[in-house]
């Protein structure tokens, strides 16, 4: 769920800064006031989840000084400065200072919630983009974001932990909307060059000669950027769909590679997406590139593969847009479980998320079914399931464990709750808890 942004209000002027947070406060928005700078700089952080709106003209520290201060600290802030009549000029230099946008006394309230939002709204993306940011260098986060109990998952952990720790060039394969490039990320977190640059670039983005010149240059003075094998160096190069590089640049990059040595200065993970396709990366790669490449190799598995983890992926997702739309996520029952876990899933986890979004989307409208949005559109809306024949044993403790997990969670770990509501005793729940490795410090 996003953040909630906050909204400081600077103002000496009580009545100015009481009027300001009561109308912001009835457009929903979550605010605090101060009446110095000196009071506002030591809750405004370079890390504060929100905007400031803030008078000019202030004693002691006025509104320049303090916009300056917070500019040095967070120049991504957004400051809406406050000026009075004829104050213009001083509201164009705090706009070439870094203020987002200034409002002239008397101000329309309208307006000002209109600044509001979009000052809100740019606040957001910058801190979510941060928090990506973090979690894509944080190994332990990435880890934690490739979910689920399936044996091939456990294998997938631990092929990440140990292939991080070495210095060879990786191959990743799998299908299309596994995860290829989550655990690309992963790899790097977890290993020796975690504080180093990590660059990605799609082979199937560029044309043969901008693909060239971005993965080796040469750049030119105005270009913004060092070729991608440069600024890489001693850190990770992720090379998606490696098998759209032609004979001439897979020439290129094994020159590259050789002229390294042993260990590699900068390691290099190849991206395949021809598992599906019917052919391998070692069918399209010159060998000598692929073996150089392929020293190393992760197959990410398909999510028809990982069995209850569908259930357990979908819970989670469902959860995240129900939040995000303001709705109740939808109640699974036993039979839309057995289908969740019988589609073979040609798109994989991305496909997933698209079905969670679309469930929780109708569910709101309180219409549509899970078994509708499994449907082929080459099947004449028949559902689509795999032929693989599981036992009926598999589809109810898998339904179970489902039942039991979305319920803890909703109680945030309360055992009476979950006997209330599940009409189960406290050690029958204790033992099913026990057999489906639930824990209920998890849910705390």
């Amino acid at each position: 769920m996003a953040q909630a942004m906050k909204i400081a209000i600077v103002d000496d002027e009580k009545d100015m800064r009481q009027s300001i947070s009561q109308w912001l406060a009835l457009s929903g928005y979550d605010t605090e006031t101060f009446a110095s700078a000196e009071d506002a700089l030591k809750v405004l952080g370079p890390d504060y989840p929100g905007i400031v709106i803030s008078d000019i003209k202030m004693p002691g520290m006025d509104g320049m000084q303090f916009l300056k201060k917070l500019m040095g600290s967070d120049s991504a802030l957004p400051v809406i400065m406050i000026t009075g009549h004829g104050d213009v000029p001083m509201a164009v230099e705090a706009m070439r200072v870094g203020a987002f946008d200034f409002l002239e006394k008397p101000f329309n309230p309208d307006r000002m919630s209109e600044l509001a939002k979009k000052a809100t709204a740019t606040r957001r993306l910058v801190m979510d983009n941060r928090l990506l940011r973090r979690e894509l260098s944080d190994g332990g986060q990435l880890m934690k974001k490739l979910i689920g109990q399936s044996p091939v998952m456990e294998r997938l952990r631990e092929d990440i932990l140990d292939l991080g720790q070495a210095d060879g060039h990786v191959l990743i394969d799998g299908e299309t909307g596994t995860g290829k490039t989550l655990v690309a990320h992963a790899l790097h977190a977890v290993g020796s060059r975690a504080g180093k640059k990590f660059v990605l670039v799609s082979a199937s983005a560029y044309e043969e000669e901008a693909l060239s010149k971005r993965l080796f240059g040469p750049m030119l003075p105005e270009d913004a950027q060092l070729p991608a094998v440069e600024e890489a160096r001693g850190g990770t190069l992720v090379l998606e769909d490696i098998e759209a590089l032609s004979e001439t640049l897979q020439a290129r990059l094994l020159a590259v590679i050789n002229e390294q040595g042993t260990p590699a200065e900068t390691r290099i993970v190849a991206i395949s997406n021809l598992q599906e396709a019917g052919r391998t990366s070692e069918d399209v790669l010159r060998s000598d590139l692929f073996y150089r490449l392929a020293a190393l190799r992760i197959t990410v598995p398909p999510l028809r593969q990982r069995g209850e983890d569908i259930l357990t992926l979908f819970t989670r997702l469902s959860e995240q847009f129900s939040e995000e739309y303001g709705c109740d996520a939808p109640q699974v029952t036993a039979q839309e479980a057995a289908q969740l876990l019988q589609a073979p899933w040609p798109g994989n986890v991305r496909q997933l998320i698209n079905v969670a979004e679309r469930a929780v989307l109708q569910s709101r409208r309180g219409s549509g079914t899970i078994a509708s949005l499994l449907m082929s559109d080459h099947d004449e809306m028949q559902p689509v399931m795999t032929t693989e024949g599981k036992p009926l044993k598999e589809y109810v403790e898998a339904f179970e464990r489902m039942l039991i997990d979305n319920t803890m969670r909703r109680h945030k770990g309360s055992i009476a709750s979950v006997m209330e509501e599940l009409c189960l005793p406290r050690r029958t729940l204790n033992e099913k808890m026990a057999k489906y490795q639930l824990s209920r410090s998890d849910y705390l």
